[in-house]
This record gives structure tokens, sequence and C-alpha cells, in this order.
């Protein structure tokens, strides 16, 4: 059965009694991280938009639009979305475009395999601006794909950055090749506190050639939080996570390496307990390795 987070709130005793030490958390300095190229810093907890905006109705703008105003409330400024997630592109440029908030926010889309103009223009086109921050090949597959177009597009001032994605395991080896030859800006790929696979190769390949890491499904598809479903918070934990949500997004932020973490929502609370993770301590290694036995142990 999959559990989505509104039905884990509502039936978990989880968060019937946060620590007070997490409300402290709330005025403490936002966690920043420098993309490694230029040392520009960028806020550590960011937007997703897979499987949440992909569709284009009054529902779903009115929802996107206040998950942004959210995000950008508590600190933060990036979103992530692509091409091929359904309608996402257009509901974003419907909801920041004529508000002024595109300004304020830092906008990564990807293109897929073979990318050319025309895909490019739709992507400008539907986010309703001309430029983009990051600019990503999604889904590496082949060792041998160039980021030759990506640099074009870079050097004619249509992005500020390009990067390289992959979710999928086996494409890791094909994602290492052209991480290492093609040396990008940014490097995408899924990572959680159940699911550490990057950890071995593509997070120390990308420290080697300084690309920013941004780590999707950091909640594991929803697995981590039907594992501590009914649990509460482990007091071990309070100094630094005052809610699932921040206990598995802090973890993740406890690598240096990562550059920022984009779990993906539309429900404005969420976005809020997310960003939460951007203040405050974060786990050391000791406290990471604690970590990774209690869920190992659920």
């Amino acid at each position: 059965m999959r559990l989505t987070r509104r039905e884990f709130a509502i039936i978990s005793a989880a968060g019937a009694a946060l620590p007070q030490t997490a409300f402290a958390q709330r005025s403490a300095p936002l966690i920043t991280r420098a993309i490694p190229k230029t040392g520009e810093r960028l806020p550590a907890v960011g937007l997703g938009t897979a499987e949440v905006f992909d569709t284009d109705d009054t529902e779903t703008r009115k929802k996107a639009a206040a998950v942004v105003r959210a995000l950008i409330e508590h600190g933060g400024s990036l979103i992530d979305t692509a091409s091929s997630y359904g309608d996402a592109e257009i509901v974003l440029g419907e909801v920041t475009a004529p508000t002024g908030l595109r300004e304020k926010l830092f906008i990564a889309t990807k293109l897929e395999a073979s990318p050319d103009d025309v895909e490019l223009n739709r992507s400008l086109e539907r986010l309703k601006t001309p430029k983009l921050d990051l600019l990503q090949l999604h889904n590496v597959d082949d060792p041998d794909q160039s980021l030759s177009r990506f640099r074009e597009w870079k050097q004619q001032g249509v992005c500020r950055y390009i990067g390289i994605t992959s979710t999928y395991h086996r494409s890791f080896p094909a994602l290492e090749a052209v991480l290492t030859r093609e040396q990008p800006d940014f490097v995408q790929v899924d990572y959680s506190l159940d699911n550490r696979e990057a950890e071995k190769r593509i997070l120390p390949r990308a420290a080697e050639v300084k690309a920013a890491v941004l780590t999707a499904l950091p909640f594991g598809r929803g697995r981590l939080f039907r594992a501590v479903h009914g649990k509460p918070v482990p007091p071990w934990a309070a100094a630094f996570a005052g809610s699932w949500a921040q206990f598995f997004l802090k973890y993740l932020l406890g690598d240096p390496r990562v550059t920022a973490v984009i779990p993906g929502t539309s429900d404005p609370a969420h976005m809020t307990d997310n960003l939460g993770a951007m203040r405050g301590a974060l786990p050391d290694p000791d406290q990471r390795r604690r970590m990774e036995q209690f869920v190992a142990a659920l």
C-alpha cells in the first residue's frame, strides 16, 4: 500500500508533540551550500515537481501557487522540473511569471536525450522565462552522451548552469562516465536514508569534478514515511529534527557533498516543514550512522 504524506500526517502519532528544540530552530540562520564551480550560495532545500504539478487545471495551479509562496517566504528558491513531467512546466510558468515570483527563484528543468532547440524553446515558452538557472540532460543512460549542445546554450546565455541526471541505478555507470568526461556544473541523483547507492560512486566523483549535487526522491518514494508510521521521532534526534521529514532531509544535508535536497509536495504545510530542514543543527557523522541503524532496524 502506498501511504501518502497527508495520510501519514493524519493517522500517525509522530507529529503529536514536537520537541521544543525543533521550534527554536525556526530563528536559526538558513543553511545554504556553495555551487562548487562559482561559489554562488543556494538554499539547501528546494521543491521537486515530478508527479506533483503534472496536470494543468485550476486546483493544481492553486496548490502550486501556495507551495511556491511558502518556498519563497521561508527562504527557499530552487524548483526542479522537466519537459517530461506532464504539464508541470506550464503550471509553474502560470503561477510564477504573472506574479513576478520568477526573479526570486532558481529554476531548473531537464531535457530528454538528443535535445534540440525545439524542445528547449518549448520549455522556455511553457515556463514563461527567457532564461533558466539550470538546464539538465535528463536520464543519462549512455556513457558517450555529450553536453556540447548544453554548453552552446550556456554560452548563448540561455542558462547559467548545466547538469545531468539519473534516478536509475542501472544507469549509474553511464552517469559516472559522463560526469567524469563532461564535468557538468550539477548532477542530480536519487538519494535517501534507505537508498544510499549514490554514496558509493556518484557523490565521490561529483566532488572530484566540482559538480553540485541535487538529491531527488529524498523520502524514498514514501518508503521512509511508511517505515516510521505510528512512531515518534526518537528523543536522541530532537536536537536537529522536529519532524520525520526533517529527520530524513537532514540526514542527506549532513553529507557536505550534497548541495540541495528537492522533495516534491503540493501541500504548503509540508513545504514549510521541509524547509525547516535548512535551519538549525545537522547530524554529525556519528548521529548519521545512528540514523542509518535506526531505519535499517525498522
